[in-house]
């Protein structure tokens, strides 16, 4: 099964393992999950590392997404298009794109951010 992982749930994953919860680890301990990482949660990294907000570079996004056996989600025009008839139910324009691909890939998304939970037709794991 596809799955989509948040931002957050990334860097859990790599930093402190143990916020995850039960079912997210679920996600990183069985191999019949594929896990994706999207572009877009490059994009939020380096801009919010650039804030100071986060200290992950480029290599370890990459260490990262060797580690933890990833592959990579391209945005998609798809994906774009998706972004004009989603609600603005999210403030946050990361985590609304990444809903956007979520939604439109017809897959889950592992996060911990109840505000995911608003959007009609997203699964959440979590």
């Amino acid at each position: 099964m596809r799955v989509l992982l948040d931002t957050s749930t990334f860097l859990f994953a790599l930093e402190s393992p143990g916020r995850l919860s039960a079912a997210a680890r679920r996600v990183f301990s069985k191999s019949s999950f594929e896990r994706e990482l999207s572009v877009i949660s490059f994009v939020e990294i380096a801009i919010k590392r650039e804030s100071g907000k986060f200290t992950f570079t480029r290599d370890d996004v990459r260490k990262g997404i060797n580690d933890l056996e990833l592959r990579v989600l391209p945005i998609s025009e798809e994906h774009a298009m998706r972004m004009f008839e989603l609600p603005a139910l999210h403030p946050d324009p990361f985590d609304r794109q990444l809903i956007a691909q979520a939604l439109a890939e017809d897959i889950p998304i592992v996060t911990c951010d109840e505000a995911f939970e608003r959007y009609r037709g997203l699964k959440v794991i979590w």
